[in-house]
């Protein structure tokens, strides 16, 4: 979904990297984690705290974990607009790919139909030289036939001896 165009400017490419991160496996399983080790801590660690050297950890986000449902709900309402106008743009690009398709496409059918109307008077020029070389070769084959009966005719009007 990352798109790479010339034109594009500093929030439109922001949009599409923040679209291709968010939405791959990659960040869906850091964020499980991330909430699945904020859950376990609230939960594990007792309201009194745990005292680790002379830090002394207390559940920063107790049950009903209201602080993590602002935290994604914060990040929805921001990451939901980014990635529409990383989808509004990769359509624009689609369109006008399509468009360019589409030109190609014309482009590539006027051609053809170029290409068959040239085969066709190719054909009717080699129709027509193929004719009259039939006719050519009736007439030498007439020609021969007269021959022949010409000297059919010699032999018959000499006198016999």
């Amino acid at each position: 979904m990352l798109l790479t165009k010339i034109n594009s400017s500093i929030g439109e490419k922001m949009s599409d990297r923040v679209a291709s991160l968010v939405g791959s496996w990659r960040f869906i399983i850091i964020q499980s984690t991330i909430i699945a080790i904020w859950i376990t801590f609230n939960i594990n660690i007792p309201e009194s705290g745990y005292q680790i050297g002379n830090l002394l950890m207390k559940p920063w986000d107790p049950y009903p974990f209201i602080f993590l449902n602002l935290a994604l709900s914060f990040q929805a309402a921001y990451t939901a607009p980014i990635i529409m106008m990383s989808q509004n743009r990769q359509s624009q690009v689609d369109r006008q790919h399509a468009e360019e398709d589409y030109r190609i496409n014309r482009e590539a059918k006027a051609d053809v139909e170029h290409i068959k109307q040239e085969l066709r008077r190719a054909h009717h020029k080699l129709v027509q030289q193929q004719g009259i070389q039939v006719d050519v070769g009736s007439l030498a084959t007439d020609m021969k036939q007269i021959a022949q009966d010409l000297d059919d005719l010699k032999k018959l009007l000499q006198p016999q001896k």
